[in-house]
């Protein structure tokens, strides 16, 4: 192993080692935090310094994108009149390694004089910091992933996955929902993902290329170039499905030197077709497309008749316009 991989596999191993290390430190503490977050009547107020205020911005920013309003606050911004954004209700979250943050330090008796209460994630529980805060959650690592063991590294990554863990915990205390989640994430991949179900563009009616079992070939060909899904769904007198013709089986029966306009649909149709819930997420039907080479499915209804299809150009579409 060279030198360069040696050092970074150092690295990652001593950071996974803080993050595991937390497990054991998760007691009544994370408890009381979650139910002061959880209980807030205003907005959470994420705040640190440095380092630690970088981690502090992602947490926030989690926390707010989860449902869990939040915001983050410079804690020396603080001092110069930025505290005026903070009001009765809010709960603080405040990071620091050391706890003796001064800048952090210089915002506590305010927030003490608006009653608001301050949870502290800290790598010194037993710091002047940690004195003055309602609850404090020990982030503590045994050494940072820095050589000299100065640059912070170990410690912010704990604090991070700390901060993960409590949105996470809130959010099912939320009860959020996808729908709810891409709600507050209405463009991009991530509400897409979240917000659109197969029933949002799949084809029905007449939309749908149906044709019954005992339909002759040269038929079938008029039925898919009509509704142009490069397939059609086979149904049987009942209308009950009873498989697809696709555009690759039309060639594959062409390749094979065997004339097909007088061939039934019902010969031809191939059986277990990929079928989909009209209410399942879009991402699953295209998850199941890719996961089979297929471009379409088809949805049924309590009597197996076809209700619908959902193409793949169907989704796509539906993702760019998002």
């Amino acid at each position: 192993m060279t030198e360069t991989r040696r050092l970074a596999e150092r690295v990652i191993r001593l950071e996974a080692a803080a993050i595991l290390g937390l497990i054991d430190k998760l007691d009544e503490r994370l408890e009381r935090a979650v139910a002061l977050l959880h209980g807030c009547a205003g907005r959470v107020i994420v705040t640190g310094m440095g380092k630690s205020g970088i981690i502090g911005r992602k947490i926030a920013a989690t926390l707010a994108s989860t449902g869990t309003p939040a915001y983050f606050l410079h804690p020396a911004e603080g001092m110069h009149g930025d505290l005026g954004m903070v009001a009765r209700g809010d709960v603080v979250l405040a990071l620091s390694n050391s706890g003796e943050t001064d800048e952090v330090l210089a915002i506590v008796p305010p927030l003490k004089r608006l009653g608001v209460p301050i949870v502290l994630m800290t790598g010194h529980p037993s710091s002047t910091l940690a004195r003055q805060c309602e609850v404090v959650l020990d982030t503590s690592v045994s050494e940072e992933a820095c050589p000299m063991n100065l640059a912070p590294t170990s410690s912010t990554t704990a604090a991070l996955a700390l901060g993960d863990a409590l949105a996470m915990v809130l959010l099912e205390r939320r009860g959020l929902r996808p729908e709810d989640f891409a709600a507050l994430h209405p463009r991009g991949t991530l509400g897409w993902r979240a917000l659109f179900r197969v029933s949002d563009v799949m084809h029905t009616g007449d939309a749908i290329p149906t044709v019954r079992e005992d339909a002759l070939m040269k038929d079938v060909i008029v039925e898919m170039t009509r509704k142009r899904l490069g397939m059609t769904t086979v149904v049987d007198a009942a209308g009950r499905l009873i498989g697809v013709i696709t555009d690759g089986d039309l060639r594959r029966l062409h390749l094979g030197g065997e004339p097909i306009a007088e061939l039934a649909a019902g010969r031809v149709a191939t059986r277990g077709a990929k079928l989909i819930a009209a209410d399942d997420l879009a991402a699953k039907a295209l998850e199941v497309m890719e996961t089979f080479a297929i471009t379409s499915l088809v949805i049924v209804d309590g009597e197996q008749r076809p209700s619908g299809v959902i193409h793949l150009h169907d989704i796509l579409r539906a993702k760019i316009d998002v």
